[in-house]
């Protein structure tokens, strides 16, 4: 099914330094590529981009997203790679960057790097539920939760405190089945789609009006721990799922 490009759509791939959790997660190799090969290789493949862009503040990860058909336009400002830095505040400078240079894009697109079940497929599909309603400002990929928020609490001194605090007057959602609770959804890595005037008008990469991207597993899984990366690691082995294929040669710095 082909796909139609709107005016002046950009993908975006987050690739920050630093990371605590998992050391150099970017650039961690997963099937004799580097992580952020997977994001870069399955936007481009999946044709909807006018541009596929990297963010990034380390020369070395630039080197890599070149290398597998990127661009690097610029290394992102020290001030926007911390650990509490939001999305909103690299995405803003870099789409203000742009529109300086006399380029506007009608929307975006974000692909992070930790999310390497996601394919071109993936990115069509979601591209086209973000432009069946004009009504939107966004798109976000979710799934069903597997803890249900409704059995969670917060503690103050010693006493527990419902998450959720407005409950049913016959019966209490800590205190129910699991399966007679209500479906939740939580966001995941895999991708959101934004059009560039939520940046300007709600001061926001989402804006109000958010659409349901609902994932199909494994697109959803993100690897921000070493149980997550474990867990990659299994799925590939058993045979049972397989990682977007990689048309480009590995990166020589990282595969000797």
């Amino acid at each position: 099914k082909g796909v139609c490009m709107p005016s002046g759509l950009i993908g975006l791939i987050p690739a920050r330094s630093g990371s605590k959790r998992v050391a150099n997660k970017n650039t961690m190799l997963i099937g004799g590529h580097p992580l952020l090969a997977y994001a870069i290789s399955a936007a481009i493949d999946s044709g909807v981009f006018d541009r596929v862009v990297v963010s990034t503040d380390s020369p070395e990860y630039a080197a890599i997203a070149k290398h597998y058909g990127a661009e690097v336009p610029n290394l992102r400002p020290s001030e926007f790679a911390t650990d509490t830095s939001r999305d909103f505040e690299w995405i803003y400078q870099l789409i203000n960057e742009f529109e300086h240079e006399g380029l506007n894009y009608e929307a975006f697109s974000i692909l992070r790097p930790t999310s390497p079940f996601r394919n071109a497929e993936t990115i069509k599909r979601a591209y086209e539920e973000f432009r069946s309603d004009k009504s939107l400002d966004s798109l976000r990929a979710v799934e069903l939760c597997s803890q249900h928020p409704g059995k969670m609490w917060r503690v103050f001194g010693d006493l527990l405190v419902p998450l959720l605090p407005v409950q049913p007057e016959d019966a209490e959602w800590y205190s129910s089945p699991t399966q007679s609770l209500p479906e939740v959804w939580v966001q995941n890595a895999c991708i959101e789609f934004a059009y560039t005037r939520c940046l300007f008008e709600h001061k926001s990469i989402s804006g109000k009006r958010i659409k349901a991207f609902k994932t199909i597993f494994p697109e959803g899984v993100d690897l921000n721990t070493e149980t997550d990366v474990l867990r990659l690691n299994f799925l590939v082995e058993s045979g049972e799922y397989s990682l977007p294929t990689i048309k480009t040669e590995p990166f020589v710095a990282l595969a000797n």
